[in-house]
């Protein structure tokens, strides 16, 4: 029997509120009922999982919320993170005229004043610093929308571990982050004299060339993700394209899988695409098999953020050659403090 390739396997779940498929985004109060269901995790934690919560400012607040993410914690080796929704995260404004609307349609981060985005990550930090009883160090940007200037914010504010990057992923908005050419496997970012680990969702290409796409091909980049570049992302995918994602990131060296949903996909009626319950156990099956198709083809080590934050042997350099907002260095791109 040859032997098994071992891979470092990070699940990652954004807590968050419910109602962020249908096109907008609630701004006052949105509710968060849906963390009572990440107790339907048992059986991946009964196969090793050690999942990391990016949790965002309205779940570390909510009372019945804390409860769960502290028993996911404190019984199962569950990491806790940040995770900015900028929309609904206080302050919303630096002159204190705090006029919320009830949603938005559109959230653009590129849209935010550095400044204020800054005041939003101190109070996210501040909730999730209280709830931990010490520093959190992770952090995932709602939406990947993470740009090229918001990475010195991130560094001053002790964030050792990112995980807001989706290689092969180009919006097609012009505010919109361009991730495209960001390396598939963890690598480190350098940003305010501090070294940020970032672990990217996994994500390889159909065919090997695609990745290699110049950026006058703007929009074939912008629509790859469409046909051309497979991902993580469980709840989207079948299980026989999680398979064959695994398989191929796996042969062309890639040493970690990242992997992502969202608290709200795992309740009933939190998704559009999770009307009932039926629908929900349906994904979480696809799940166990997945757990345990992996176990049988590699040899598998569970891994929060915070453990591959003390492996940076395991980072690669970041091409020099290359510009985006994977890395802080986007050509052309305007200052976000304007």
């Amino acid at each position: 029997m040859p032997e098994r390739k071992p891979l470092l396997l990070a699940l990652a779940l954004d807590v968050e509120e419910e109602g962020l498929f249908g096109g907008t985004y609630i701004c006052r109060e949105p509710s968060v009922k849906n963390t009572a269901s990440l107790a339907k995790l048992a059986p991946l934690l009964e196969r090793g999982a050690k999942p990391t919560l990016f949790c965002a400012f309205g779940t570390l607040c909510d009372a019945s919320s804390r409860k769960v993410l502290e028993d996911l914690r404190d019984r199962h080796g569950a990491q806790i993170g940040a995770h900015l929704h900028h929309w609904n995260t206080p302050p919303y404004s630096l002159d204190k005229r705090e006029t919320v609307p009830k949603m938005l349609r559109s959230v653009p981060a590129a849209s935010v004043n550095l400044d204020l985005l800054g005041a939003k990550l101190d109070n996210l930090l501040s909730v999730a610093n209280d709830f931990q009883g010490g520093p959190v160090a992770a952090f995932r940007m709602g939406r990947w929308d993470l740009h090229a200037p918001h990475w010195p914010l991130l560094a001053e504010r002790g964030i050792v571990c990112d995980a807001s990057v989706r290689p092969l992923h180009l919006w097609a908005s012009q505010d919109g982050p361009d991730h495209f050419d960001a390396p598939a496997d963890p690598y480190l970012v350098s940003a305010g004299g501090r070294e940020i680990l970032e672990v990217p969702l996994t994500v390889t290409p159909l065919v090997r060339k695609l990745a290699s796409l110049p950026p006058a091909a703007q929009m074939m980049r912008a629509n790859l993700r469409h046909w051309g570049a497979l991902a993580l992302l469980p709840v989207q995918h079948p299980l026989w394209l999680l398979k064959l994602t695994t398989k191929l990131h796996a042969a062309r060296g890639g040493k970690v899988l990242s992997l992502t949903w969202h608290s709200s996909e795992m309740m009933a009626g939190g998704a559009p695409h999770m009307a009932d319950e039926a629908a929900v156990a349906r994904f979480l099956k696809k799940m166990e098999a997945y757990y345990d198709w992996l176990e049988d083809n590699f040899a598998i080590t569970h891994v929060t953020m915070n453990d591959l934050a003390t492996q940076k042997n395991l980072a690669q350099p970041v091409p020099p050659h290359k510009q985006g907002d994977w890395w802080g260095a986007r050509q052309g791109k305007e200052n976000l403090d304007a």
